[in-house]
């Protein structure tokens, strides 16, 4: 059975981006990027909310790939192009000229009963980077298996709450250490049902 892996970068004060769900104050970079591919080599999905697809959507198809382009960039790039897709949205209609056309988008409240039936087919993990109302309803309904979570060296004094008011989970943690090269802190978390 494939596990259900959640990878979250949060603020010293809980925030998962700034006001206006802005994400300039976080600091990704090349540590960020080489942490989520280790992540990614065990995964064949990929799920997403409906704020965090668009920016994955515009951002990873477009992605230099060619001579001299960065490594580990290209091979997210590549890894999340061949991973399956689902968004889970009320709303959101996807661009049928966008190279992820073929992602499944699934009602809110059908993610859980896809997402068990995912973690049943799929013969490697799901993986969700960011997507923090989707996290938090998986979390709340006992799908997700482990947890990592990305302690950025920032305080924002406000944002958009990595952990939503009523959200309810009980951790293990297996692992911690720090990112090579930054201060982001990495907490590897089994969840408890």
């Amino acid at each position: 059975m494939a596990k259900l892996i959640v990878s979250m970068l949060s603020t010293l004060d809980n925030y998962c981006a700034g006001p206006g769900g802005r994400l300039d104050q976080l600091p990704m970079g090349a540590p960020f990027d080489a942490h989520n591919l280790e992540l990614m080599r065990s995964a064949s999905a990929m799920l997403f909310g409906a704020v965090t697809f668009p920016m994955f959507e515009a951002y990873w198809p477009n992605v230099e790939r060619g001579p001299g382009s960065d490594p580990v960039q290209r091979d997210i790039a590549e890894r999340a192009d061949a991973a399956r897709k689902l968004v889970v949205s009320n709303t959101l209609v996807l661009n049928k000229a966008s190279p992820w056309a073929e992602t499944e988008v699934v009602s809110r409240d059908r993610a859980a009963r896809r997402v068990s039936e995912l973690k049943v087919q799929e013969t490697g993990n799901l993986m969700i980077f960011g997507s923090h109302m989707l996290v938090n309803l998986l979390l709340t309904e006992g799908l997700v298996d482990e947890y990592h979570l990305l302690v950025a060296n920032v305080v924002l004094g406000g944002g958009v709450p990595t952990f939503e008011p009523g959200a309810t989970a009980s951790f293990q943690l297996l692992n911690h250490r720090r990112l090579p090269a930054s201060d982001i802190v990495a907490l590897h978390y089994a969840c408890r049902s």
